[in-house]
């Protein structure tokens, strides 16, 4: 694409302003080719026409878009020219306060006049390790790139700082000087970088002072070289200096100072040792007044004083020599105020005794006469001869300031001399980075010799520049194999030959300088006629005979040739110089002896150079012979040389470049004059640079980025698998002219405004999806407003047309009510009309019909009753003629029966008188017989069933008749009832009136009762209305006095809550910080203690390595000694060489504190030991007396008193046997205490029987052994007569019980087995015929013993019986007791009886437990004091009897009678102990410690398993009561564990194993330590197994002090870890892919955002973070312990990448913000899965997430400036307003911050006070606490596996 297609409407550009240099402008139409005009809208809104160049027709520049402007890299940018640079270093500048700007190799360097928080340690710690790309533009970056190069690379280094005076050379300088010094340390303990450091305010007093433009400037360039060892690490420094301003010395222009030195002088003169000086103020000197402003603001020279002297003590420049110096330097100020009277025109005089020359020649050494006779004359010296001549006074007070130069001169070179040989490398340099500080390119008013050399360094030094940056572009370009073409930039070459080539300027100054009357004037005429016309660069300016003007790259500089040749020679009369050699002050000739040897006046011979690593460069070497002549070369000629030497010396380095510039000449801070800026960039080189890059290609993009940048612009069909093919598919589409770019390897490369033809592509592409987008959004708001609107028009019309509807149907209704009401009135009309008629016509039908009726009824009732008398009258005729006939009858039929029964009568008697009849009538009878027997039957069933109804009828009818009865009795009672009712209500009636007549009276008085109370009633309510008046008044005034009291009480109550709170803070903040201290002192020791342990391999190896031959040694040998072993008891011989070889720095390396604690130790320790000595000396005196007496007693003693001892432990044995019994029994007893306890059969009862019933048995086998013993011992004494008289039994049964001590009897036991070891031939006496007897006497005094024993314990069961009877008789008591209580609570109500007997129970239960508390505590004090008793005999007895069998031959051993013991087996019980050897003790450290490894044992054994096996081991050798095993085992340990993790202390597996096992070593003996606070967490059985003889308070000190060790390295080896991952996954990597979008880059590149292979993610950081805590909780890690570690872990992550965003500009954008929100929220995430949320983790990501959220919010009004405010309460002002100033928008949409808006955020948060720090300390580690966690493992349960190798030990 043409470039003239870029000028189109809206494209803006680059105007020309005499003001601003530059101004923007706006076309406001198409540019076409032939246009003569452009039409420009400016800034400010008014329009211009800008007429282009007629020949030229030049467009003007085209400005970057928004998008590019403020990038870090200026090459970065798309149109690369001046105004571009301008612009984007003014935007960073103002807007965004960063000073800092890459132009290519160069870095920018703003001097802003004001103290940035940006060179703390935490930014060198930032910086460090970072790619120069990677973060924000800086002196510390550049620093870190030439020390990674010189490390990486192997060759030496330089950085070449260059600016104007004031710019910001010598601080910039002095930072990159500091970031080496602490960056890489130094290899000795000289302190090599602080001596470096401490260089700067030496050479600042004496080469800087105050100018115009800058209060400190360097007068003088200086070239360090900081060298550095093979391991990369300062070692020393040399300083080269060039061309010191001396004539400042003697003259300073107005509001200029001199050397700050004489000001610092003259600041101290007050001090005592500075009163010989006899100074005084500085505007008494006349050096010191001229310039009229000795003071710089802000400036203390008292303090800048001290700080001198203090640096010059630490390079090792000693009181003397200081003081000397200042003698020099006082001396230079009195010289100045020498005054001359003129005698003549030719001469003139010193005053006599003139005060200044008088000082002066005292502080020198010198006499007056002599010196002021040479102030005034001078030797000439001719072929012939020499004679003396006066000089004027002009002439001399020439020769003073020359002389003072001189002197001044030298003293400089001689301290550079000494700074070099403190700063010398004791060891070889391997390789060095310098560090130039030289003066820019310098033009003024009147420019002289200094400017001329000035300029000519910088000539020298851009050509240098050039050729390295043409080096670089060619390089990058062979490098992506892009076609070279010849890049044409400017070569200054012409300008370097018209100055220092044969018949140059310098040249012809020499020449001049040797001639006898040269002059400035011929100097310059042969300057006119050998170069004028013949030389492009050279002129002669118009006006002056006594200037020229040469053409420098930077600018065109005329110089005044007055002073030149004075200058250049450098004058000094050498009789003064001979007087002051003559000097008695020793310091003075010094400064003038190797005045010959010196190259130049102003710079010191190198000393101390070694050759460079790849390209050595040679120092310039005087040839012999010219060492004479050396010191009459010019200062040209010097200047020369040494300019050469360094050049020498930077082609041989790497060189890094630093461009310094001022802002503005006023020194206000960020204020930028766009005129001197231009001019110095110019000068610099810095625009240089961009033209060579702009003149190739100078936008780089890789494939990747130009992909993501660009996806916008391709279709989904250009996408390929292959990156650099779809990138060349989308390019030829896009740009049409392949000139314009070109394919590398790796990178697309651009011509200029490619990139911002792209962006300018990319950005339509975006502005028309974004007008779509807009479209189709207002579209879719539009059709919602048309439905809103359409919705109500359809509501409105519904309201209309239903108002419509509703009216009409009113009316309707109404007309229909009308009619309704018509049609009801009409009815009612004529309806009433035909009710009229109706109820007539009705009225006369009724008196018709009814008088018809009547008239009917009337006959109808005459007819019936005439019907009813019919009726009855035919009736009663009927009855009387039925009644006449019916008698007829009844009497015919009376007559005919008597008539015919007569006749029947007289037929039976005939018949009864006939047989026949009779057997006739008999026949039938049978039947009926049988007939009548079943009747009978029949009514036999009937009468039974009548039978029964009859009963029940009689039943019922009793029943019936019962209840009569009680009805009837009721009914009298009822019936008496009433009657005494009525009697009653008789007597009521009388009472009833009795009543009314009381009433009567009643009702009066009420009424007289009723007045009174009325009046009364009256006056109470108005006493109660006064009351309450004054109730109201009363309670108000008590409201008050409450409200009051409250209001007071709450505010004392918040007041004093706050301050609760406050000092609460204040306590927990302390706390912290005297934990993080100690934590942090523990650190210190442990890097000291590494650091002494390196020494002394170091110097083992270097003491080793001289001795020839091969010396083996023991390959399981490790060192026992420990700093934390407080034993005092290491006395024996072969120790006394170890720690005599034992090199001296131990004790430096030890903390003081640490040593004062272990000498009081070590003191206590050694009074404990004497104490037990004196002890054990007195046993042995006891012990030695007991022998003496002993020994006259029989052997047979020995034998008594070993049965004894071995009976007295069975005896103890079946005491602590009934003991338990006993305690089982009062166990029995009080956990029932019911009432039927003490009944037979209950479980006390039968406790009691069963142990009266084995204490019986008992009893009764001891009585038959008695029996058996003295059947045998009778018949053994009747067949053995005894040869020897034996001692009585008796005696010895008294004196054993005499012994109650068991040491005593231990004692006693050892000297009778003295005396039973006789000699050889007494034993086999013995054998042949006393052996027997022995074996009697043996038994009989056994018996004896058995029955005294049997008798104590038979007395002991009575006592124990009797205990039991007591006790049971208690049980009764309270039984019968408790009886009673329940009968009385019987007695009270229910909830009075529950209360009752809760408070009774209560009060039981207390009384109970507190008894069994106080028996316990008497039990475990008396329990424990016995063990301790009985293990201290038992180790001294064991002690004795080691010493006495050292005295006892083999034989005697073997012949010494063992008798066999009948020993009482135990069943195997496990103690939870582990017993081990004494000389295993290493092999246990090796296996268990050294070699172990820590993925096996957390896998498939228990967490904490060595812990616990220590921790076993260590409860055998307390049970043992051996100190010494107990202090070497813990010992080794400790020191075990350090070896591991110093050999293995990068791995994290191992550093999480061993603080897991180092922690809960610590549980354990605190766990078992037996303090109450730590045993109520602890199983019966865990506190049986407490430790019982040793306080291990002091060793769980230094266990904890070795866990916070630990854990201080495992926070390091997490750091390490992660420090990789934490930048790329949680800034870098885009987890949302898209939001982002890569911005262009300029030559620094950056790491991509795109995920390559080998890029961290944020799954990579939260894989590692499960594998941290996968392998924690693996090992058995403490939860409150792993809980620290993440909290840690996160507050890395945070700090971390918040100080990265703090440092990188372009990652401070919106979509960079949801990018950390989302990482924070996936870091969360992972917390809560693992139920970490209450660990405090997510409070260290606070400022993080705030960050990210300022970022995201709103930055516009005063409302957001609240907001923000109140959102990030955990940020500091600086962060925020960092975050605000490195905003950037990464598309065109977005929008800056406005500077008003961050100035109003520094305004609302004025008043917080928070750290002025700007990165937060990544390195700080919280102080750690590890919480008692007891195990719930119990120790006798745990198996040791085979794996472990530790089959030496067994379980006890």
């Amino acid at each position: 694409m043409a470039a003239s297609e870029l000028y189109t409407k809206y494209a803006r550009v680059w105007i020309p302003d005499p003001e601003e240099v530059w101004k923007s402008a706006e076309l406001l139409k198409d540019y076409k080719p032939g246009d003569k005009v452009l039409q420009l809208r400016l800034e400010e809104g008014k329009d211009l026409e800008y007429s282009l160049d007629p020949k030229t027709k030049e467009l003007p520049p085209l400005r970057n878009p928004d998008i590019l402007v403020g990038e870090n890299d200026l090459t970065a940018l798309s149109y690369l020219h001046e105004p571009a640079v301008l612009h984007n270093l003014k935007v960073r500048f103002i807007d965004s306060k960063l000073i800092y700007t890459y132009c290519g190799i160069v870095l920018v360097a703003i001097n802003p006049y004001e103290q940035l928080p940006i060179y703390g340690e935490d930014i060198i710690n930032a910086y460090s390790g970072q790619n120069m790309g990677d973060m924000d533009p800086h002196i510390f970056a550049v620093a870190e790139e030439a020390y990674k190069q010189m490390a990486r690379d192997e060759r030496n280094q330089s950085i070449i700082v260059s600016g104007e005076s004031g710019a910001g050379k010598t601080v910039s300088a002095k930072y990159a000087m500091r970031y080496f010094a602490t960056v890489s340390g130094s290899a000795s303990e000289a302190n090599v970088e602080e001596k470096v450091l401490a260089s700067n305010p030496i050479m600042e007093s004496i080469g800087n002072a105050k100018t115009t433009r800058n209060d400190n400037s360097s007068r003088f360039g200086k070239y360090i070289e900081i060298g550095f060892d093979k391991r990369y690490r300062i070692i020393g420094a040399n300083m080269r200096t060039y061309l010191l301003e001396k004539s400042r010395v003697v003259f300073q222009a107005e509001e200029e100072r001199n050397y700050h030195i004489f000001y610092q002088l003259c600041a101290s003169a007050v001090l005592p040792e500075f009163k010989t000086l006899r100074l005084g103020n500085a505007n008494y000197f006349h050096y010191t007044k001229q310039g009229g402003s000795p003071v710089i603001d802000g400036v203390d020279d008292a303090k800048e004083m001290v700080n001198t002297r203090q640096a010059c003590t630490l390079l090792g420049i000693s009181d003397s020599y200081q003081m000397g110096i200042f003698r020099i330097l006082a001396g230079i100020l009195h010289l100045g105020n020498v005054e001359f009277a003129s005698r003549d025109s030719d001469s003139c005089t010193v005053p006599p005794k003139h005060e200044p020359l008088t000082i002066f020649c005292d502080l020198m050494g010198v006499e007056y006469e002599e010196m002021a006779h040479w102030l005034c004359h001078r030797k000439l010296a001719t072929a012939t001869e020499t004679y003396i001549k006066p000089i004027s006074k002009l002439h001399a007070i020439n020769a003073r300031d020359a002389l003072a130069k001189h002197i001044y001169a030298n003293l400089f070179n001689w301290i550079v001399d000494h700074v070099n040989k403190a700063l010398h490398a004791a060891v070889k340099q391997h390789s060095f980075i310098g560090v130039l500080d030289i003066y820019g390119f310098e033009t003024f008013e009147i420019n002289s010799f200094e400017q001329f050399c000035i300029n000519y360094a910088n000539e020298k030094l851009q050509q240098q520049f050039n050729m390295h940056v043409f080096k670089l572009e060619q390089e990058e370009y062979m490098k992506e194999q892009i076609p070279w073409t010849l890049i044409d930039f400017y070569d200054n070459q012409p300008c370097i030959n018209l100055i220092e080539a044969k018949m140059g300027v310098l040249d012809l100054l020499d020449e001049e300088c040797k001639m006898p009357k040269g002059s400035d004037d011929s100097w310059a005429q042969k300057l006119y006629n050998t170069h004028l016309n013949k030389c492009a660069l050279f002129e002669k300016p118009r006006m002056s005979n006594k200037a020229f003007i040469i053409k420098h790259f930077a600018d065109k500089v005329e110089y005044q040739c007055e002073g030149f040749l004075e200058k250049n020679k450098d004058t000094v009369y050498e009789e003064q110089i001979r007087v002051l050699k003559s000097s008695k002050f020793k310091l003075l000739p010094e400064l003038f002896q190797d005045e010959e040897k010196v190259l130049s006046p102003t710079s010191a011979a190198p000393s101390g150079r070694v050759p460079l690593t790849r390209m050595p460069v040679k120092p310039a070497k005087a040839r012999p012979g010219q060492a004479s002549k050396e010191h009459k070369k010019t200062v040209g000629h010097q200047f020369r040389n040494s300019l050469h030497l360094l050049m020498e010396t930077l082609n041989a380095t790497t060189p890094h470049y630093v461009r310094c510039i001022k802002p503005n000449d006023f020194k206000f801070p960020f204020t930028f004059d766009e005129k001197r800026a231009v001019q110095q960039l110019r000068a610099c080189g810095v625009l240089e640079t961009i033209r060579i890059s702009a003149a190739g290609f100078p936008s780089r993009w890789t494939y990747q980025e130009f992909f993501s940048r660009y996806r916008v612009l391709m279709k989904q069909r250009d996408v390929l698998g292959d990156r650099k093919q779809t990138c060349k598919n989308v390019l030829e589409k896009l740009i049409q002219d392949k000139d314009k770019y070109q394919f590398g390897k790796t990178k697309i490369f651009f011509r200029a405004g490619q990139v911002a033809y792209l962006e300018k592509i990319r950005a339509d592409k975006l502005r028309a999806a974004c007008i779509r987008i807009q479209k189709t959004i207002r579209g879719w708001l539009m059709r919602k407003k048309y439905m809103r609107m359409r919705k109500a028009a359809i509501t409105i019309q519904r309201h209309v047309r239903g108002y419509q509807a509703r009216c009409y149907a009113k009316f309707l209704r109404r007309t229909r009510a009308a009619i309704t009401i018509q049609k009801f009135q009409r009815m009612y009309v004529v309806r009433k009309r035909y009710r009229c008629m109706r109820d007539a016509t009705i009225a006369l039908q009724a008196l018709l019909r009814g008088y018809m009726v009547r008239n009917k009824y009337q006959m109808m009732l005459r007819e019936h009753k005439s019907v009813v008398i019919q009726k009855h009258v035919r009736g009663w005729l009927a009855r009387r003629r039925y009644g006449r006939t019916l008698r007829a009858i009844v009497y015919l039929q009376c007559c005919y029966r008597r008539m015919m029964a007569k006749r029947e009568l007289k037929k039976l008697k005939i018949e009864a008188r006939s047989v026949e009849r009779y057997k006739k009538l008999h026949i039938g009878l049978e039947n009926k017989i049988m007939q009548l027997q079943r009747k009978i039957d029949e009514q036999n069933k009937e009468y039974k069933s009548l039978l029964e109804k009859m009963t029940a009828l009689e039943v019922t009818y009793t029943t019936e008749t019962e209840k009569l009865r009680g009805d009837v009795e009721r009914l009298r009672l009822s019936e008496e009832e009433a009657r005494s009712a009525t009697s009653r209500v008789l007597s009521l009636q009388e009472e009833i009136a009795k009543l009314r007549t009381e009433l009567h009276h009643t009702q009066a008085e009420k009424k007289s009762i009723e007045e009174r109370a009325d009046k009364y009633k009256h006056e109470t309510e108005q006493l109660v209305s006064e009351l309450k008046e004054q109730n109201s008044l009363l309670k108000t005034e008590k409201e008050e006095l409450n409200r009051r009291i409250h209001d007071q009480a709450k505010e004392i109550t918040e007041s004093m809550e706050k301050k609760l709170v406050e000092e609460t803070k204040q306590l927990e903040l302390d706390l912290n910080d005297e934990r993080l201290r100690y934590q942090n002192l523990l650190n210190e020791f442990s890097r000291l203690e590494e650091r002494y342990d390196d020494l002394k391999d170091e110097m083992n190896l270097m003491v080793s390595i001289p001795k020839p031959g091969h010396k083996r040694t023991d390959s399981t040998h490790s060192s026992n000694e420990s700093e934390y072993t407080f034993s005092s008891e290491i006395t024996e011989a072969e120790d006394l060489p170890l720690r005599m070889e034992e090199p001296s720095e131990k004790k430096a390396a030890l903390d003081m504190s640490l040593f004062l604690k272990l000498q009081k130790r070590v003191s206590e320790l050694e009074q404990e030991k004497q104490s037990l000595q004196d002890e054990l000396d007195r046993k042995e005196e006891q012990a030695l007396r007991a022998k003496a007496k002993e020994e006259e007693r029989p052997p047979i003693r020995g034998a008594e008193l070993e049965y004894e001892s071995l009976k007295r432990q069975e005896l103890e044995s079946e005491n602590k046997k009934l003991k338990n019994e006993l305690n089982e029994l009062q166990k029995a007893l009080t956990e029932t205490r019911a009432p039927e306890v003490t009944a037979p059969g209950a479980p006390a009862y039968r406790v009691l029987l069963d142990q009266l019933t084995s204490v019986s048995e008992e009893l009764e086998v001891r009585k038959e052994e008695v029996l058996i013993l003295r059947s045998q011992l009778v018949s053994q004494k009747e067949a053995i007569q005894p040869k020897h008289t034996m001692t009585d039994a008796t005696i010895l049964l008294e004196d054993v019980q005499k012994m109650k001590d068991k040491g005593e009897i231990a004692q006693a036991y050892i000297g009778l087995k003295e005396t039973n070891r006789q000699s050889p031939q007494d034993y086999h006496m013995l054998n042949e015929d006393g052996e027997l007897w022995l074996a009697y006497e043996g038994l009989k005094q056994a018996n004896r013993l058995l029955e005294s024993q049997l008798q104590s314990q038979r007395k002991s069961h009575e006592n124990e019986l009797e205990s039991l009877r007591g006790e049971i008789q208690s049980l009764k008591e309270e039984n019968n007791r408790q009886q009673q209580l329940l009968a009385q609570n019987l007695q009270l109500p229910p909830e009075a009886r529950i209360e009752a007997s809760l408070q009774h129970e209560i009060t039981r239960l207390t009384n109970e437990n507190l008894d069994l508390m106080e028996q316990l505590e008497k039990q475990d004090k008396t329990v424990r004091k016995l063990k301790k008793q009985l293990k201290v005999f038992a180790k001294k007895i064991g002690e004795l009897e080691v010493g006495q069998m050292e005295n006892i031959s083999p034989g005697q051993i073997i012949d010494e009678p063992i008798r066999p013991v009948n020993i009482p087996r135990k069943e195997k019980d496990f103690q939870g102990m582990l017993e081990y050897k004494k000389e295993d003790e290493q092999k246990l450290v090796k296996n268990l410690i050294l070699e172990l490894k820590p993925r096996g044992v957390a896998v498939n054994l228990i967490p904490g398993l060595p812990a616990y096996i220590l921790f076993m081991c260590v409860r055998h050798a307390d049970y043992l009561n051996d100190d010494q095993k107990v202090r070497s085992l813990l010992t080794s340990t400790i020191n075990g564990i350090k070896k591991v993790l110093k050999k293995r202390g990068d791995d994290f597996e191992t550093v999480s194993f061993w603080l897991s096992n180092t922690c809960r070593f610590l549980h354990c003996l605190k766990q078992y330590s037996g303090e109450e606070g730590f045993m109520k967490h602890n199983t019966p059985r865990q506190n049986e197994h407490c430790l019982t003889n040793f306080d291990l308070a002091e060793y769980r000190q230094v266990l904890s002090d070795l866990a916070i060790q630990i854990y201080q390295q495992l926070v390091r080896v997490l750091e390490n870890i992660l420090q990789p991952m934490i930048v790329s996954g949680m800034l870098e990597h885009e987890t949302i892919q898209g939001v982002s979008g890569v911005k262009p880059t300029g030559l620094r590149k950056r790491t991509s955002s795109i995920a390559d292979e080998g890029t961290y993610t944020l799954d990579s950081i939260i894989r590692q973070l499960n594998s941290f805590h996968s392998v924690m909780c693996q090992h058995g890690m403490d939860p409150e312990l792993i809980k620290q570690v993440v909290k840690q872990m996160f507050y890395i992550i945070g700090a971390v990448t918040l100080n990265n965003l703090l440092l990188r500009k372009d990652m401070c954008s919106w979509s960079k913000g949801m990018q950390i929100r989302y990482n924070v929220s996936q870091l969360e995430e992972w917390l809560r899965d693992k139920n970490l949320m209450n660990s405090g983790a997510k409070e260290t990501l606070e400022p993080l997430i705030q960050a990210a959220q300022l970022l995201q919010v709103k930055k516009k009004t005063d409302e957001d400036a609240e907001a923000i405010c109140s959102m990030c309460n955990a940020l500091t002002t600086a962060q925020i307003v960092k975050v605000l100033n490195l905003y950037t928008p990464v598309n065109e949409f977005e929008e800056r911050v406005l500077v008003s808006f961050i100035r109003t955020i520094q305004v609302r948060l004025r008043d917080r006070k928070d750290s002025p720090q700007l990165l937060m300390d990544a390195k700080h580690i919280f102080p750690v606490t590890f919480p008692f966690n007891p195990s719930s493992l119990a120790l006798e349960t745990i198996q040791i596996p085979a794996s472990l190798g530790l089959g030496f030990i067994s379980r006890v």
